[in-house]
């Protein structure tokens, strides 16, 4: 593995676990008046472009990263419209 998947890797990994914290905490707190309905919309719809990019590219650390930070921002994003 050269340096470069060795740094793409780490980065997907830190942004897609700075999700994790945000998810457990508006599930256990249910408050969302912090969360902006509108970035994350646009993020979500931001991040699933980008895994089908990674898709068309068979890219597969694009894909893997894209999947499951669109998952949890959608949480988060789901948690806003049912808790505000």
């Amino acid at each position: 593995m050269q340096i470069a998947d060795w740094i793409g890797s780490a980065a997907a990994v830190l942004t897609t676990a700075s999700f994790v914290p945000q998810v457990v905490h508006t599930l256990r707190t249910k408050d969302v008046s912090g969360i902006s309905l509108s970035m994350y919309s646009v993020f979500v719809v931001g991040v699933a472009l980008w895994l089908v990019y990674g898709l068309l590219l068979n890219a597969w650390p694009i894909v893997i990263a894209n999947a499951i930070t669109v998952t949890l921002a959608t949480c988060i994003l789901a948690m806003k419209l049912r808790y505000r």
